[in-house]
């Protein structure tokens, strides 16, 4: 016998960063929905789509159970890091569509995933807040996954709560996302303007930007009725605006090397496809069916690109699993120090005596 010492827990927990994939799949399943609902197509496509998505996020949340159980770091640690615990409102916002999407087949089900998720989703919003107040938060740290807590995840729950039959719960959460979309843009593009890059695993979450617009747009469809007025309107043209920017943006995309972080193209794209989708099946122009199709299709064949790449990237090395989160974990790191000493930017050493 050796004594009783305990033994070191030194595995360290996924990144938060990794719960992006259920979101991607979740947003291609509700792509593959409004294509179903304009061009009356099979059901057959979003169905395996929302059944995959479903499966994608239980064992997402449970393999951080379990590796959390295995690790020495605390979930409540990795909820305060600057950097990811703003990710970890992916959780019930996924939870939300999956619960409405469950409520067609089987309401009474889809009712109660649906109404612990948008519960989870309020508490941890007031938590991060009352966080984000306590002077804890580097500039460096901010990125666009930090509009998830109270941009996304609220006007996911006006969406869902219209669709449920809870119209004013549905007013009231779109007002929240719109107040905070405004405010943490704001706060995002003054980040972006005035400090060093973002360091490259956390660059794709610029395109969070495309989300916003699209997922209001939905929500506001979702309660009023799929019809031009003037917030319609005005959500449309903003998302306009957020795809010319990410055009302007694919020279910064070509040359980031690939990772996991990647998959935060995968929800915004698929969202803001779906909110054009709509508004093509609207104006009933000549073709639109057509374009339709184009565009459904390749956000379809860039997520699936993306998941080839990732099950290669984890599956081409040994131990490529813990190769990848260490890729995101060392950007979420990085994102939290001065550039001269970030190592995502390539910056020199720092010599000895200077600043």
């Amino acid at each position: 016998m050796t004594g009783h010492a305990p033994t070191r827990r030194t595995t360290p927990r996924i990144p938060l960063n990794t719960l992006a994939v259920s979101f991607g799949v979740t947003g291609l399943a509700s792509l593959w929905s409004a294509m179903t609902a304009v061009l009356n197509l099979s059901t057959i496509i979003p169905a395996v789509l929302w059944a995959v998505a479903g499966v994608t996020w239980v064992w997402l949340i449970a393999a951080h159970l379990v590796r959390g159980s295995r690790s020495a770091e605390t979930l409540l640690s990795q909820l305060k890091h600057p950097a990811q615990g703003p990710i970890a409102a992916i959780v019930p916002t996924v939870g939300m569509l999956l619960g409405a999407e469950l409520y067609l087949i089987w309401p009474a089900g889809g009712f109660v995933l649906a109404l612990i998720a948008f519960l989870v989703a309020v508490v941890f919003a007031g938590w991060i807040l009352a966080f984000w107040h306590t002077g804890h938060l580097n500039p460096e740290a901010f990125h666009g996954a930090y509009l998830l807590p109270t941009v996304a995840s609220p006007l996911v729950a006006s969406a869902v709560a219209a669709r449920l039959g809870f119209p004013f719960v549905g007013m009231g959460a779109f007002a929240v996302g719109i107040f905070f979309w405004a405010v943490l843009v704001t706060v995002l593009l003054s980040r972006l303007a005035f400090f060093p890059p973002l360091p490259d695993p956390l660059t794709p979450t610029l395109a969070i930007l495309l989300a916003p617009p699209a997922v209001a747009g939905a929500a506001w469809f979702a309660m009023n009725g799929a019809h031009e007025d003037v917030v319609s309107v005005s959500l449309l043209g903003l998302l306009a605006l957020m795809a010319v920017l990410q055009l302007f943006l694919i020279r910064i995309y070509r040359r980031l090397p690939f990772s996991l972080g990647w998959w935060s193209f995968t929800f915004p794209a698929a969202s803001a496809a779906a909110y054009a989708i709509e508004w093509a099946a609207m104006s009933a122009f000549s073709g639109w069916e057509v374009v339709a199709l184009v565009v459904a299709a390749a956000v379809t064949v860039l997520i699936i690109t993306i998941a080839i790449r990732s099950v290669l990237l984890v599956s081409s090395v040994r131990r490529g699993v813990r190769r990848a989160e260490q890729t995101l974990r060392r950007a979420d790191e990085a994102a939290q120090r001065p550039a001269r000493t970030n190592p995502a930017h390539h910056a020199e050493p720092s010599r000895s005596g200077q600043s």
